[in-house]
């Protein structure tokens, strides 16, 4: 009955091993992947508003001519949204 035990555990412990990945996303997710909805939508938009300041601030800078055309086009699709 002991030997059926020890085999039991070494089973036990190779499935562990191998579902690892799978055993620590279920019981500890990573960060981001308990958002709510409104916590991504805020996210992303101070990303696209830092986007659109960065392009405004190189925009103030030197003039609209500083900005390439992919910059222009990138800023007319961000304030769009």
């Amino acid at each position: 009955m002991s030997g059926f035990l020890v085999l039991l555990v070494i089973i036990l412990a190779i499935a562990a091993f191998v579902y690892r990945d799978r055993i620590r996303n279920r019981f500890f997710p990573g960060p981001g992947k308990n958002y709510t909805i409104d916590d991504r939508f805020n996210s992303e938009k101070r990303e696209r508003e830092k986007e659109i300041d960065r392009l405004l601030g190189k925009m103030g800078r030197n003039g609209i001519k500083d900005l390439s055309a992919k910059d222009r086009k990138r800023l007319d699709e961000l304030s769009k949204k």
